[in-house]
């Protein structure tokens, strides 16, 4: 008979894997919950039209997309940025700026697999609309630090790049290139870190060939690592966007450093991210060793919500793929290994002793506590080594003697101590012995 497996690139998680997992998501929302976000949720499925608004026709060979029954071109959502733009486009008359969402979501993307990718994966996501200062930035990165600090994290362990696509466009602009030219550039920059000079090859084929000159000042606006040879490098130029942009980084800047995050934070002008939605000020995280894909990612895009036909709107946001940024976690030994252990476990003697254990059963689930007991009557020996394999730090034991006298006798299974307690008392005891009384 044929037996049946997961489809390439999609994942099954089973109970230790999703303890894992789990445990990301729980610090997440923790974190998050301390900056103010709520949490929202949103369909799995959506137009096709939406992704191709957003992306244009080409996404489509991206995704997992089909006509369903009621002959509707429909997606799996590759991502959740269009989804929250069109919730917040539909309600932004009564939704108070300003507005700071969160989610955890599952994605698909039909592509090719590689180490911490793969074609199903979850996504942390944060955004904040309605602001169009830095402060929407300062906010979010600092967010973003925390949310890697809270496994514990250090800034030996990871470093966020930042970048600012307006900068770019304005440095080009001052270099006497128009929009289109400028967009090819900045998809050579886009591409440089992998490429090398391989990546103007694209603007070559568009627009002839590229003024050495022009070319050197790139590359050197692309290794620019601070403010400082960033405002020495601008001086020459007079525009006023320039100054008004190299103001708005020292408030950035100065924002993350008050807040004590400079040792994360270094100033990159090679990060542009591809997505030409982006609008403004870009970021990265990534693990220091640079042996793995980007942990994080993220920028302003306070075009798109006007863009899918809402009134306009400042919008900033990252999300954190769980992928990659396991691969960093268990590589750093902060991992824990989660063991589904029992609080209590019950011996029990037999057919009678378990019909009287059954309510302290309940009554112990009912107040918190996770009680296992063996299903089938088992020998005491039996009983005694599964409630020690189990990890449970209590055994209640139910047999005959102690039934008869009206009493549970309580084991402590760490040092194997025991004292009898009345059956009224079961719980009380318990309680007691968790909270250290």
């Amino acid at each position: 008979m044929a037996t049946f497996q997961t489809l390439p690139g999609f994942r099954e998680f089973y109970p230790d894997a999703l303890a894992r997992r789990n445990h990301l998501f729980r610090l997440w929302r923790q974190t998050v919950h301390t900056f103010g976000f709520a949490e929202y949720d949103a369909p799995v499925l959506e137009p096709l039209e939406l992704y191709k608004t957003k992306s244009g026709d080409e996404i489509e060979a991206q995704l997992f997309s089909f006509t369903d029954k009621g002959g509707r071109e429909v997606a799996l959502r590759p991502e959740m940025t269009p989804t929250v733009c069109r919730l917040v486009g539909e309600k932004a008359s009564s939704l108070k700026r300003p507005i700071k969402w969160f989610s955890i979501a599952e994605f698909y993307r039909y592509e090719r697999m590689q180490k911490g990718r793969g074609r199903c994966f979850f996504q942390f996501n944060a955004d904040i609309f309605g602001e169009p200062g830095v402060e929407a930035e300062t906010e979010l990165i600092a967010l973003l630090t925390q949310c890697l600090c809270s496994f514990g994290l250090t800034a030996e362990d990871f470093f966020v790049r930042l970048s600012d696509r307006n900068l770019w466009f304005y440095y080009l602009e001052a270099l006497g290139l128009d929009d289109a030219r400028a967009r090819g550039i900045l998809g050579a920059v886009d591409r440089y870190e992998k490429l090398g000079d391989d990546a103007f090859k694209g603007y070559v084929e568009q627009f002839g060939p590229l003024d050495p000159a022009l070319k050197e000042k790139v590359l050197a606006f692309l290794q620019i690592k601070s403010i400082d040879v960033l405002e020495a490098t601008l001086a020459p130029y007079s525009q006023e966007k320039l100054t008004a942009r190299l103001s708005d980084w020292k408030k950035l800047l100065g924002n993350l450093d008050a807040m004590g995050l400079s040792r994360f934070v270094t100033v990159d002008l090679g990060v542009v991210r591809g997505l030409a939605y982006y609008t403004g000020f870009v970021f990265e995280a990534f693990d220091r060793k640079g042996e793995l894909r980007a942990l994080a990612g993220g920028g302003r895009y306070d075009n798109l919500v006007g863009k899918l036909g809402y009134a306009e709107m400042p919008a900033v946001g990252f999300a954190i793929g769980d992928m990659t940024f396991a691969l960093l976690l268990e590589q750093r030994g902060l991992m824990p290994n989660f063991v589904q252990a029992p609080d209590v476990y019950a011996v029990i003697g037999g057919e009678k002793e378990r019909l009287e254990a059954f309510a302290d059963i309940h009554a112990l689930r009912a107040a918190g506590f996770r009680v296992e007991y063996p299903m089938k009557e088992v020998a005491f020996g039996k009983q005694f080594k599964a409630a020690s394999e189990s990890g449970a730090k209590l055994a209640l034991i139910y047999g005959g003697d102690e039934l008869t006298k009206g009493v549970v006798k309580i084991r402590d299974l760490t040092d194997r101590s025991e004292h009898e307690v009345p059956r009224a008392q079961v719980l009380a005891n318990v309680k007691n012995f968790f909270s250290g009384e």
